[in-house]
């Protein structure tokens, strides 16, 4: 019972955050590059998404911190490195310039694909083959302990 409990949790709160991305513009390409757009015709409403959505996340990483286990059961796996590392700074730029050319990030281009937008199929097809390229090629490199 508590298995089912744990998974009717996960979809309720996915498609709560699905709803907030729609309902925030965040599934909308010409939203974020409207936003990014700091030197054209800027629009900042997103910051206001961004200022709710650090604010919720403090909430519940202290909520987690506070705990030794899941609500449902299960491990926790609150992030422990705080190193600021090549391989982060790197992949972070990549990430930002993929945000900035196609308006989507991870999270927005699924919700968009969910609501049939030829855009998102487009983005999240370039994505798992830029995921699946980078774990052929880079990721055994970067974790590979240094001797």
């Amino acid at each position: 019972m508590r298995k089912h409990v744990g998974l009717f949790s996960q979809y309720a709160i996915g498609a709560l955050f699905g709803w907030g991305l729609i309902i925030s513009g965040m599934s909308n390409p010409q939203k974020i590059l409207g936003f990014l757009d700091l030197a054209g015709n800027w629009d900042p409403s997103l910051m206001f998404v961004m200022l709710g959505a650090v604010i919720v996340g403090l909430g519940g990483f202290y909520i987690a911190s506070k705990r030794t286990e899941a609500f449902f059961g299960g491990a926790l796996h609150i992030p422990t490195r705080r190193d600021i590392t090549k391989p982060l700074i790197i992949g972070s730029l990549i990430f930002g310039a993929g945000w900035g050319i196609a308006g989507f990030c991870p999270g927005p281009a699924l919700v968009a694909l969910g609501a049939g937008h030829l855009k998102a199929l487009v983005f999240v097809l370039a994505m798992l083959a830029g995921m699946e390229f980078c774990e052929r090629f880079f990721t055994a490199h970067i974790n590979k302990p240094s001797i």
